[in-house]
């Protein structure tokens, strides 16, 4: 398993509804088109900074495509777009503007530790979801 055939998604690994989100996707992708990392890890930082993009500064989903970086509500569309059932369906949400879509996202992601809960370290996965995780 090459990462150049696969998207990597990004994720804060404390966060409750973060996690959930993963396992989520997890279920639901059924070409095994997702590698996870998550984002405070040192591979995570690594994509980000390959991108352009300030692990200080960004705390949300991160979808890495080839050389492509989406983030936020982008980054949850697209992914949706990749995943078995109706889920491809909410890719047609792209349309929506991104300072709205993003607006609705920053919200869910200002309160997610308050909603959803955090936990104290990151997301162990099992045996048979290890090669579905990235390391260094």
């Amino acid at each position: 398993m090459k990462n150049k055939q696969n998207d990597v998604i990004l994720f804060d690994g404390v966060c409750n509804l973060c996690n959930g989100a993963v396992t989520f996707i997890i279920k639901r992708d059924r070409k095994n088109h997702f590698r996870f990392a998550a984002l405070e890890s040192d591979i995570g930082v690594l994509y980000l900074k390959k991108h352009n993009i300030d692990p200080e500064e960004v705390d949300s989903i991160v979808l890495i495509r080839g050389e492509r970086a989406y983030v936020k509500a982008s980054a949850a569309l697209h992914i949706a777009q990749k995943l078995s059932g109706l889920w491809p369906l909410l890719y047609i949400l792209i349309i929506i503007p991104k300072f709205i879509s993003n607006a609705i996202y920053d919200y869910i992601a200002r309160n997610r530790y308050k909603w959803f809960g955090k936990q104290e370290s990151c997301m162990i996965p099992t045996e048979e979801l290890r090669d579905k995780f990235l390391h260094k």
